[in-house]
């Protein structure tokens, strides 16, 4: 028996090591073709040469009136270029020249995105488009990989190995599939039954509760995908409210199908969240299960159901929040808007959001008798087993 065990155990450990191995593949995949698209954004579109430059002196800085009695900072740059053709080569831009809502200021020590024009004589004409901010973005990242790894341990390090096999995923298939106007619902089922057990098992373990957890999300990401269109469609929602969706249909043609891409949106948007919620009610229900063998079916699914509405209640209010919190701008729009606040809700842009929120919240929650339902009945027909109790997460 001893033997047995020991077996099982090697067989589990080879499994995990399998999706680990499969993940890191891509990952390094991943990063190679990073750095590719970062050599690709210097060189040169059409008539515009975008290149990085550093801010070496101010020589001027002062505010100007212009013809309508406005005033705005006006700066006199000289910068040092950093990359492309003209590495070391130094130039001057004129800041603020011209009427603007805002001007940024630059200081000394700026590293700053330049765009090189040529006007109808050949003289180039130099504007600063953004500051340089991957610096930045590479320290919080480390940090994040750090932290993750020091506290997560190796559940940590096979969740980011995860994370970065969803954004391939995402990157390397549902996006170019998009542009090339295949359907946006199919190719989101598609990428999130890519995703779903890769990354559930390397972040959960190969046991029961994980497999639990994949029934679960993908029955609850199939009812959310049927709520969204339902809604999708009775609320004579376009897909084209945002300007990035405005400015993607003028690009990219007509091609694309835009209500269907608001559609896979929501489905890849509530994968993330069934995530957390299935592995927890799945948990519970092996914890319940493991505490008392004896325990009847009603009874596991009551106790679970309890846990489950305390986990409910927390997740509602964390995804008000924080798609509150990511709609501010849109918000302080309408705060002080003179027209009815039933005109404004009826507006696309706004109805738009409300229908996302809630679609996605509605998959969450059903998500949770769904996967303790699912999890009640597999623990009462095959019993606990060996499951890991170890690295879930709940409320």
């Amino acid at each position: 028996m001893r033997l047995i065990h020991i077996i099982k155990i090697m067989k589990h450990n080879l499994i995990q090591l399998f999706f680990i191995l499969i993940g890191f593949i891509f990952f390094t995949q991943l990063s190679a073709q990073s750095i590719v698209f970062a050599q690709e954004t210097m060189t040169q579109t059409g008539i515009e040469t975008f290149f990085e430059a550093k801010v070496i002196e101010v020589t001027k800085e002062e505010e100007i009136t212009f013809e309508d009695q406005s005033r705005q900072l006006y700066q006199e740059l000289k910068l040092e270029v950093l990359t492309g053709d003209n590495t070391a080569q130094e130039i001057m831009i004129e800041n603020g020249k011209i009427p603007l809502a805002s001007v940024v200021k630059y200081k000394t020590g700026d590293v700053v995105v330049v765009s090189e024009q040529t006007d109808t004589e050949g003289t180039p004409i130099y504007f600063i488009t953004d500051f340089v901010r991957r610096p930045v973005l590479l320290y919080l990242l480390i940090l994040f990989i750090v932290l993750s790894i020091l506290i997560g341990k190796i559940w940590g390090l096979t969740s980011l190995i995860g994370m970065a096999y969803s954004f391939l995923v995402i990157v390397e298939f549902v996006l170019p599939q998009l542009l090339l106007g295949k359907d946006p619902v199919m190719i989101a089922i598609l990428g999130s039954i890519m995703i779903i057990p890769v990354t559930f098992y390397l972040s959960h373990g190969i046991n029961k509760k994980t497999t639990i957890s994949i029934g679960g999300t993908i029955i609850a990401l199939i009812v959310t995908g049927v709520l969204a269109q339902l809604f999708i469609t009775t609320g004579h929602l376009t897909g084209l409210a945002s300007d990035e969706a405005q400015y993607l249909k003028i690009f990219q043609g007509e091609h694309i199908n835009m209500k269907g891409l608001l559609l896979a949106g929501i489905i890849i948007g509530a994968l993330g969240i069934l995530d957390d919620i299935t592995i927890s009610q799945a948990s519970i229900v092996h914890q319940l299960k493991a505490a008392n063998p004896k325990m009847s079916q009603t009874e596991l699914i009551q106790r679970g159901m309890a846990v489950g509405r305390d986990h409910i209640s927390s997740l509602i209010n964390t995804l008000i929040l924080v798609y509150t919190g990511a709609a501010l701008p849109l918000l302080l729009l309408f705060i002080d808007n003179p027209q009815p606040f039933s005109y404004i809700v009826n507006q696309e842009i706004v109805a738009e959001e409300i229908i996302r929120t809630l679609v996605g919240t509605i998959g969450i929650i059903i998500a949770v008798p769904i996967t303790t339902l699912l999890a009640v009945y597999i623990y009462n027909k095959t019993g606990v087993g060996s499951d890991s109790p170890s690295h879930t997460h709940a409320h």
